[in-house]
């Protein structure tokens, strides 16, 4: 099925009715009346959107497919991507207008740390928790079955333990250094730290190339189900609700085209609202993003974990509450600016930044939290009192945003 062929994945009776309804309006109606800068109509009406091959793709394709674009006057063109590197690229050249993307490569492109200087934007929040740490099952074996045991077996088999990421200045990355460094294990000098990108990591855990990996789903209950790999921790076991993927694009573009860009978020908004609204919509969500044109797997190896339904590959099952979400009545897709500001923290303390940046200014320049706001407001979606918020990460170690450089030079485990 192509992104605009939505033969097979028709709305409810009453979505049906709604949206005939929405497609008769002007946009303006749509978007809670006209924009203070004149015309509201879209200056772009096909917005090309990257994504990588992975279930938190989900809000942006289902905007495609179910017409969400249309009725706010774009349309949006899926582009499945092969590598985090090459949507960085063409997010850099114009070759997209937006991604799917790792919060942290779009600070890592804004600060020109490991690439391309430019700088950039995070429009909303995709998803939060819904990745995790496989480690390969020749270690479970041995009793490498968490951070802790797996620190056990490393000291008492020395040899050169390799891990892998998707992106050095991403998420995945982040969570596998936090995860190593939280077990006591030094993930600069005590382990070998890769880059893979996320389709290939099984296939490459299969013939020997890594001890573990951290990545979004469906690849670590794919590693599960061709029995290569177990699950020892999810990612919101490190940190419950943490921020993942974003909607990212150029500053440029959102300044050219502002009104596409309100236009594409309504969309992806209304995408994300519809997948979280009920356990029918997230089964015919998995049975789309399966698909050969998007993430090329079989449906069983998404629909259990969007469902909250976990296994570790060694007979433990349990039911998570905390799995991936899309929108959870509109707390998942606020950028907070103490989320980007994070990344900006943990990139200061694995040695990629060299220097201390302007926190908190450089959170404000990339995150558009205005632009959320006027989006949010115009289709009744709340939003957060304050810019920051606290969470407990799974070292014991609260983060708030408050003190940034205090917080990242307190650990003990750093570059």
């Amino acid at each position: 099925m192509t992104a605009s062929d939505n033969s097979n994945v028709k709305p409810h009776p009453q979505r049906r009715s709604l949206l005939a309804a929405a497609a008769a309006l002007p946009f303006s109606a749509l978007a809670g009346g006209a924009w203070a800068q004149g015309s509201d109509k879209p200056e772009k009406e096909e917005v090309r959107i990257g994504f990588i091959p992975l279930t938190d793709c989900a809000s942006v394709v289902m905007a495609s497919v179910l017409g969400f674009d249309k009725k706010y006057g774009v349309r949006i063109v899926p582009s499945k991507e092969a590598s985090w590197a090459g949507v960085r690229d063409k997010l850099v050249n114009g070759e997209l207008d937006m991604s799917h993307v790792l919060y942290g490569l779009v600070y890592g492109v804004h600060l020109g740390i490991g690439g391309p200087k430019k700088d950039m934007a995070v429009l909303m929040a995709l998803n939060n928790n819904g990745q995790a740490i496989t480690l390969s099952k020749a270690l479970a074996d041995k009793g490498a079955v968490d951070g802790p045991s797996l620190a056990k077996v490393m000291a008492a088999n020395p040899r050169e333990y390799t891990f892998a990421g998707t992106f050095p200045t991403g998420t995945h990355a982040m969570w596998m250094h936090y995860w190593l460094a939280a077990a006591g294990i030094n993930p600069l000098s005590g382990a070998k730290l890769i880059t893979v990108p996320p389709p290939q990591m099984v296939a490459n855990m299969r013939v020997g190339n890594m001890d573990g990996f951290c990545v979004g789903e469906p690849w670590n209950h794919r590693a599960i189900m061709d029995g290569i790999g177990i699950t020892a921790n999810t990612t919101q076991d490190i940190w419950k609700d943490h921020p993942e993927k974003v909607l990212g694009t150029t500053a440029e573009f959102v300044k050219k085209y502002p009104n596409t860009t309100r236009a594409v978020m309504m969309a992806v908004l209304e995408a994300s609202r519809w997948i979280d609204a009920s356990l029918s919509n997230k089964l015919k969500m998995a049975e789309t993003v399966a698909q050969k044109s998007y993430i090329n797997t079989g449906v069983d190896a998404i629909n259990q974990r969007i469902l909250g339904r976990y296994q570790n590959g060694l007979g433990k099952t349990w039911d998570d509450p905390n799995h991936m979400k899309f929108f959870n009545d509109g707390a998942v897709n606020y950028p907070y600016l103490s989320d980007g500001m994070w990344f900006l923290t943990q990139h200061k303390r694995w040695g990629l930044l060299k220097s201390h940046p302007d926190y908190l200014a450089v959170a404000k320049q990339v995150n558009q939290t205005a632009l959320y706001k006027q989006v949010a407001g115009a289709m009744g979606i709340s939003v957060p009192k304050s810019d920051l918020r606290t969470s407990k990460l799974i070292d014991g170690v609260v983060w708030d945003g408050k003190d940034p450089a205090k917080y990242a030079d307190s650990f003990k485990i750093k570059a």
